[in-house]
């Protein structure tokens, strides 16, 4: 750290020190400065007035930026260059799209009059100032135009693919409906993770999900190994449409749980999950359709309804075995989509209700666009490998 950085950092501590609270307004407006100031010199690969071949551009001065965040209207000094080389700091745009799109959110069910006193509180509190109609519109453009574009991306090589779908409340005609929230999750040909797709709509129903799926093939999705999703019937009839040739499997986690609703005592659950985990966790198909059949004989007089739900609901675990077995413990599942639901639960809780589905789409798509990018530019998820011998 320089002499100059460790006096920016120094002054702004002093700030909060000083005047704590009432200071961190603008102990945070040198900080980002600063923070701006450094990228661009490690952009241009050179401070300020040094004379190198590694140079990529010159400074070229700064330009005033109101902003708005949580501590009220800030006003930054921005950093500019000139030369060929492009810049913008990340500072002011990285980790604050999905915030954006919240707070886009919460200003348009207030603005519709759809929001109660605690919303409008809530985002009072979280921009630091009133929001105006006009504010609104010109944040749901340019958000739009951003998640628009990624949404509609080209796609490549997916050998794995995950879906699922979960549900938010929607005003709709003057009804408060289900919004169905489609993602899918791919696994890529570098073994790194992406959110390849976002749709919301009124219902799962077939015809969402076909769409869905069509859109993903029109977007260059190929090379599709093994698809992951739970019981959905309207997916199921949707990927034998789109995707009729690819193997399915129906999530092991679920199959689980599902096989609970067939149990006729209690002192037999955990007997029973042994029993499926044993089957779907089995070397290879032939051993899983022993252990199976073994299970099926065992409760079909204790207890017909499971046994027959086994003979028929397991087997669709089992394309599961298609593939190498280093990779089944992370594929038999639909855990990682069902995580970024969490997170977008999380998120969408704030609101409770969204004025349309433009709203709910814009607040998902944000949050998902900014976690595909952390996996898309992070480390490798799965070693695909030689993946052609499924004993691997």
């Amino acid at each position: 750290m320089t002499q100059e950085n460790g006096s920016k950092i120094s002054e702004a501590v002093q700030l909060v020190m000083d005047y704590g609270f009432d200071g961190m307004e603008e102990a945070v407006r040198i900080l980002l400065n600063e923070a701006m100031r450094l990228e661009r010199e490690k952009v241009l690969n050179a401070r300020p007035y040094e004379r190198t071949e590694a140079r990529q551009g010159y400074a070229n001065g700064y330009k005033p930026k109101q902003v708005k965040s949580l501590l009220g209207e800030m006003r930054l000094s921005v950093p500019q260059v000139r030369g060929e080389v492009e810049f913008y700091p990340t500072a002011l745009e990285k980790g604050l799209r999905s915030e954006r799109a919240l707070k886009t959110a919460m200003a348009e069910m207030y603005i519709h009059g759809v929001s109660t006193r605690k919303v409008r509180d809530i985002l009072e509190k979280m921009c630091g100032l009133e929001v105006s109609s006009t504010d609104v519109s010109r944040a749901t453009k340019l958000l739009d135009e951003e998640l628009e574009k990624w949404r509609n991306r080209p796609l490549g090589e997916v050998p794995y693919l995950q879906m699922d779908a979960r549900y938010e409340k929607v005003r709709e005609g003057g009804s408060v409906v289900s919004g169905a929230v489609l993602v899918a999750v791919g696994v890529l040909a570098d073994g790194r993770r992406s959110i390849l797709g976002v749709s919301i709509s009124l219902s799962e129903a077939e015809v969402h999900w076909r769409n869905f799926l069509q859109r993903l093939k029109e977007r260059g999705i190929h090379g599709i190994k093994l698809i992951t999703s739970d019981d959905c019937e309207g997916l199921k009839k949707a990927l034998k449409t789109v995707f009729g040739g690819v193997p399915w499997v129906r999530c092991h986690v679920h199959l689980q749980r599902n096989a609970q609703a067939y149990v006729p005592r209690q002192d037999m659950r955990e007997e029973v999950a042994q029993s499926i985990r044993e089957i779907l966790t089995a070397p290879n198909l032939d051993e899983a359709e022993r252990l199976l059949a073994k299970a099926v004989t065992k409760y079909e007089k204790k207890a017909p309804k499971l046994a027959r739900w086994m003979e028929g609901a397991i087997p669709e675990g089992f394309a599961i075995f298609s593939v190498p077995h280093r990779l089944r413990r992370k594929l038999r599942s639909t855990n990682l989509v069902e995580r970024l639901q969490k997170e977008i639960k999380r998120r969408t809780a704030v609101c409770t209700l969204f004025p349309n589905e433009g709203s709910l789409l814009r607040l998902v798509s944000a949050i998902l666009m900014e976690q595909s990018e952390e996996w898309e530019t992070g480390s490798v998820y799965m070693a695909l490998g030689a993946e052609n011998d499924p004993q691997s």
